[in-house]
């Protein structure tokens, strides 16, 4: 069997240890070079085309491409050259061993059965055969991170949400065709939505690059989406945030993410709260820390006070005669709700020394010194 001749680095002009951004780039440049729109009528850069995209399809995927270099590393796919005897120096092919077989070839990377069939189609058939289907695929999830403001994430309610997502022309339905016009068979894949490549009755096929995987070519591309049958689209939800939600917090809704391949379902939409600080509450779990500033006499002499919760109520706190600057308080119940449970709130007090005094405040204050024992 002759080895193919391809060589996917050679193709795309790139190094074999390119990095996958140096391979994009590669590709998307030869890509619009020989695109089949710009080259009318020249069998040479559609054959071109045909093969820059084989190439990119594999080394732009990270299983396929490391595959590809296992295989390559065998000798333009491991039936050249031979291999080296277990337990000996030197070399011997596959056909002067009467009992080899496939199994026997394993570098690290698992039976070559196993290594063709997830990276060739028609492993030794030959001839064209019927073709698959396109398989409907899943569309990707799409992550996003939305702030959610203290009181909303503590007592739950509604946010907006937008996010960026690949939905169907609008324009053209996802056909891709300007309104009016009609389709025809792609006559790169021959309206199967893949082409194929290889040598020896070995294939791989990929989505085809002239009809993005369709099978189908509009005869006026849409105008809306270049004839690709989706658009970018900013997309506003309204979000249910449920009651005790913090920072980390996950919400996953399905079908809201990028739209299927092939008319498969949509991919889900998975969001990650990140609530924001306030400027009175703190919350460490499901409690709530707050400090309260009070007066010298408040302090001395004891009093109450009213102090506000994350629930919008307020609540007396009675403060004894001798309390120290940084005394805390517990409020029990008066925390974050969640499910059956839920915490406290915590009040610190601050004792405040007055800046200036009046005559008549500073006099007091020398009498009480003096009353004290007190000396300034």
């Amino acid at each position: 069997m002759g080895a193919p001749k391809k060589d996917f680095y050679e193709i795309l002009g790139v190094a074999d240890k390119a990095t996958p951004g140096e391979i994009k780039k590669a590709y998307r440049k030869l890509a619009k070079q020989f695109h089949p729109d710009a080259n009318h009528g020249d069998p040479k850069a559609s054959d071109r085309f045909k093969g820059i995209g084989e190439a990119y399809s594999v080394l732009s995927d990270p299983a396929k491409r490391k595959q590809y270099d296992q295989m390559r590393r065998l000798g333009s796919f491991g039936f050249g050259p031979g291999r080296p005897a277990r337990g000996g120096g030197h070399t011997r092919s596959a056909g002067e061993d009467p009992n080899f077989s496939f199994d026997d070839l394993q570098g690290g990377f698992g039976n070559i059965s196993d290594l063709f069939s997830s990276l060739f189609d028609n492993l030794g058939k030959k001839g064209p055969g019927p073709q698959k289907k396109s398989v409907r695929a899943k569309g990707q999830n799409v992550e996003y991170v939305v702030e959610i403001p203290f009181l909303t994430a503590v007592r739950g309610g509604m946010v907006s949400v937008e996010v960026s997502i690949t939905e169907d022309c609008a324009t053209c339905g996802g056909a891709g065709a300007s309104p009016g016009t009609n389709l025809r068979t792609c006559s790169e894949c021959k309206g199967t939505g893949h082409v194929s490549f290889g040598q020896g009755g070995f294939a791989v096929k990929r989505p085809c690059p002239a009809c993005f995987g369709r099978g189908m070519i509009p005869e006026a591309p849409c105008q809306s989406c270049s004839g690709r049958g989706a658009v970018r689209q900013q997309r506003k939800l309204q979000i249910n945030v449920a009651p005790g939600a913090d920072t980390g917090s996950k919400v996953r809704l399905s079908g809201q993410g990028e739209r299927g391949k092939s008319g498969g379902p949509a991919g889900d939409l998975i969001l990650t709260y990140k609530v924001q600080p306030h400027r009175f509450f703190r919350r460490e779990g499901l409690d709530i820390h707050v400090s309260v500033p009070i007066n010298i006499v408040q302090a001395t002499l004891g009093s109450k006070i009213r102090v506000r919760t994350v629930s919008d109520k307020k609540v007396v706190l009675r403060i004894p005669k001798g309390t120290q600057s940084g005394t805390k308080f517990r409020v029990r119940g008066q925390g974050v709700e969640k499910g059956e449970r839920r915490g406290d709130q915590y009040v610190e007090v601050s004792v405040e020394v007055p800046d200036e005094l009046s005559d008549d405040e500073r006099q007091a204050m020398e009498e009480f010194g003096e009353a004290s024992g007190l000396k300034h």
